[in-house]
């Protein structure tokens, strides 16, 4: 019998979620599987679901979901959301996932979506579907007591006026969605986070395995950063562990599960209380941008060692015209690109054109400037790649003398891209 690609209905659920455990390595038992089904289905848009069946059974999963991406500037970009995405070990090598991806993608170039994201678990796999690593992200283990910390330190600064509280899982759910639309409004690469977001990772919904309220929820800690005003700008989640050594001494850590500043001061004043609490001697930061203030926070940088080093987001244009046009430039500038395409959907030539009054891009046959596949245009497009590092890599080819240097001086943002977020 040939294998059926098709969505998923409400009957065939709890068999995809078998599917997706079986691809991510976790098993589960069919119990186990119905309830979760039970309480994923509400949340699930099946429409954008889909599975590859062998005799009834499925052996593949794929869904979308509708996201919001930040891009360069502050400006909210239509993204089509890509996750859970598994071939069972016995149907490898068949070309399931190409065909779940394509059907998925012109799918979500219908509806107007202008990018597509996903977390890469493997990194060769979604080049050739035309995605590129456009963030990046680091994590840090801080030795406190090597940090320099004055341990009499217990919040904010007299001058900062500010102050540090701890609150409730239900006080996050309040006031962190507001918290989390300020950053994404300041921040390229965030994605904007639902309501059900906040529930799953506060504790009050469990999904199952493999999800952020899997297994037994243990409650963290919630503190927030309230400047002189009274109004919240800052947020960090953590847990700490239970170790004492030999000698009865405390050898703690703290694991950072989240942290939201829009300011400086409330990061700086965040960081120092989570590396003051009482017992804690380690700290693990969580991903982070690579470009984080948090080790020059420390009176010793040094005490913060990178322990995970990482590409994050990945990034597929759907449409280049809307997307080039949504994002801001460093400098004014005129480009075209020619575009390579395999899939067929985004190729051409285009002509950019930023201006300190605006961005326009169109569609042109003029000779082009550039020449680059998607994927390095995605790769590009939130500003954390250089232009000049992908042509040196036979990545993107100069057409006209200079028009790698104009890209590097145009596409390049101030800070780097990063995404909080997996999904």
């Amino acid at each position: 019998m040939a294998l059926d690609i098709r969505t998923v209905t409400a009957a065939e659920f709890p068999d995809w979620l078998r599917a997706k455990h079986t691809g991510f390595l976790q098993p589960t038992t069919d119990t186990a599987t119905e309830e979760e089904a039970e309480r994923r289905l509400p949340y699930t848009v099946l429409p954008r679901t889909q599975g590859a069946f062998d005799d009834g059974r499925c052996v593949a999963t794929f869904r979308s979901f509708a996201q919001e991406l930040t891009a360069v500037g502050g400006a909210a970009v239509p993204a089509d959301a890509i996750s859970n995405v598994t071939v069972s070990p016995t149907h490898r090598r068949r070309g399931l996932l190409s065909r779940m991806m394509a059907t998925d993608l012109a799918a979500a170039k219908e509806r107007g979506e202008v990018v597509a994201t996903l977390i890469a678990a493997e990194y060769p796999i979604y080049g050739r579907y035309g995605f590129g690593p456009a963030t990046w992200t680091t994590e840090w283990e801080i030795d406190v007591p090597r940090a320099g910390l004055d341990p009499r330190w217990s919040g904010p600064s007299e001058q900062d006026g500010g102050r540090i509280d701890l609150v409730s899982a239900a006080d996050v759910r309040k006031l962190g969605p507001a918290l989390h639309d300020r950053l994404r409004a300041r921040q390229h690469g965030v994605v904007n986070r639902d309501a059900r977001w906040w529930s799953v990772n506060t504790g009050e919904v469990q999904l199952g395995p493999g999800t952020p309220g899997s297994g037994a929820w243990t409650e963290p800690f919630y503190a927030v950063y309230s400047n002189a005003a009274g109004e919240v700008d800052g947020l960090i989640v953590y847990r700490a562990d239970d170790n004492w050594g030999d000698a009865k001494q405390p050898l703690n850590r703290a694991t950072v599960l989240g942290q939201i500043a829009v300011t400086p001061a409330a990061e700086r004043a965040l960081w120092h209380f989570v590396c003051s609490v009482d017992w804690i001697t380690t700290v693990r930061s969580g991903y982070r941008a690579p470009d984080d203030l948090l080790p020059l926070l420390l009176p010793d940088p040094r005490a913060a060692r990178i322990v995970t080093q990482a590409d994050w987001l990945w990034v597929r244009l759907l449409d280049v015209v809307r997307a080039l046009e949504a994002r801001t430039y460093a400098t004014p500038g005129t480009l075209t690109l020619d575009v390579h395409d395999t899939s067929g959907l985004t190729p051409g030539r285009y002509r950019l054109e930023a201006t300190t009054s605006g961005t326009n891009c169109t569609r042109t046959t003029a000779e082009a400037d550039l020449a680059l596949d998607v994927r390095e245009l995605g790769t590009l497009y939130l500003g954390d790649e250089s232009p000049t590092r992908l042509a040196a890599l036979g990545r993107i080819e100069e057409l006209t003398p200079g028009a790698v240097a104009t890209a590097e001086a145009m596409f390049r943002a101030g800070r780097r891209a990063w995404c909080p977020d997996v999904f």
